[in-house]
């Protein structure tokens, strides 16, 4: 009997490493399998990254801008040598969202590059969810308006912001509902990029601003030569113009001297054929007189 209790035993002790060694392998799996998908998100980040770098387009009011610092400052985002890449982070606990009402939470983002994770949970009610993100060229939606459902909460989602000064508008909506009040919890995480994610990127958007600006560069010269083409025409169409005033200008002059000429000819002349007409009718008067002699003598 003391030897079954004891085979008992130590088969019992036998077991109990081979569960620890198998618990020991799970972990040692889910860590794996964990760090494959944090290996596999970091990848899809970089290249969503990379692609967001390298069809960077910088906006119309730093093309317009009258000097190359807004250009630059796009590009180059923050400087490294006080860039700290720390995370900020955005938490509502139980908020309460009224019927008929939303809740509205910007986030802003000044680092190209930045990953924006969000968790949202409801503990009762649905509520409806939007997301856009909002800069100098437009507004860009990531998340359309939809229904977020209780059942389906938490819900965690993780977007890139390539392009920067860019406000990201949480927008939490219950006014489809009047009767009753909805409440949510969220938490929202801005991951800058680290120094050397960032440095490659200031590259990648320097290259594609590069060829951005080169065919503006092309463009405003195409316009320029068209522009100048056109100034000279014009030029030489005034100048012309200038000399046919010039010659009309003598001509009027000319024209006026023999208005005044003229006008002073013709009123001579109308007296004169006044004159002659009165003398033919009326008689000179120096013959009025001999024949009024003649009659009193």
């Amino acid at each position: 009997a003391s030897l079954k209790i004891f085979d008992h035993e130590h088969k019992s002790m036998q077991v109990l490493p081979l569960i620890l060694n198998m618990a020991a392998e799970d972990e040692a799996k889910a860590a794996k399998k964990k760090a494959t998908i944090e290996e596999m998100e970091a990848q899809a980040v970089d290249k969503a990254k990379a692609t967001a770098d390298n069809s960077f387009r910088p906006s119309n009011a730093v093309l317009n801008a009258a000097t190359a610092a807004p250009l630059l400052a796009a590009v180059d985002g923050p400087s490294l040598q006080t860039y700290e890449g720390k995370e900020s982070v955005y938490v509502g606990r139980a908020v309460p969202v009224k019927a008929g009402g939303k809740l509205e939470i910007p986030i802003n983002v000044t680092t190209p590059g930045s990953v924006v994770e969000y968790a949202v949970e409801l503990p009762t009610y649905d509520i409806d969810i939007s997301i856009q993100a909002e800069r100098d060229e437009g507004i860009t939606i990531v998340k359309e308006m939809g229904r977020l459902k209780a059942a389906e909460s938490p819900l965690t989602q993780k977007f890139l912001v390539g392009a920067v000064p860019c406000i990201v508008q949480f927008l939490f909506s219950n006014e489809y509902s009047w009767m009753r009040e909805k409440v949510i919890s969220y938490k929202i995480t801005v991951t800058p990029p680290s120094a050397d994610s960032l440095t490659a990127g200031r590259r990648r958007r320097a290259t594609a601003c590069l060829d951005a600006v080169k065919t503006d560069l092309e463009t405003a010269q195409t316009r320029l030569d068209a522009a100048q083409s056109q100034k000279a025409k014009l030029q030489e169409e005034v100048a012309q113009m200038i000399k046919l005033l010039e010659e009309k200008k003598k001509a009027w002059q000319v024209a006026e001297k023999e208005e005044q000429w003229l006008s002073a000819r013709t009123a001579l002349r109308q007296e004169q054929v006044s004159l002659l007409l009165s003398r033919l009718e009326d008689g000179w008067p120096d013959e009025k007189k001999q024949m009024d002699e003649k009659k009193e003598g």
